[in-house]
């Protein structure tokens, strides 16, 4: 039985993957490239297959999953928060709404 609700690809990325419906509370993600294990504070519900801010993100900041920028904010992002198209955009396409 796994012991952790969310897989970090690599070290140094924004986003964490939940590997079931999470609900808010104490939870933890495991590094897949290093195999750390972090504590991690859920503040909202966040569905299976879905991303976990793992810091604070600024409006406009850049999101990193898998070693690389993935997307950019629309709006804050706070550490623990659902991280999802209604506030991040590509980061493919620079002009992307």
């Amino acid at each position: 039985m796994q012991d952790f609700g969310f897989l970090v690809h690599n070290e140094g990325d924004d986003v964490a993957v939940a590997v079931g419906d999470i609900e808010p509370g104490p939870s933890s993600a495991v590094f897949m490239d290093s195999n750390r294990q972090v504590s991690v504070e859920v503040r909202e519900r966040i569905p299976l297959g879905h991303k976990l801010a793992l810091k604070d993100l600024a409006s406009g900041a850049g999101v990193t999953e898998y070693g690389v920028r993935v997307g950019l904010t629309r709006m804050p992002i706070e550490k623990g928060c659902l991280v999802h198209v209604h506030n991040i955009r590509s980061a493919r396409w620079q002009q992307s709404h």
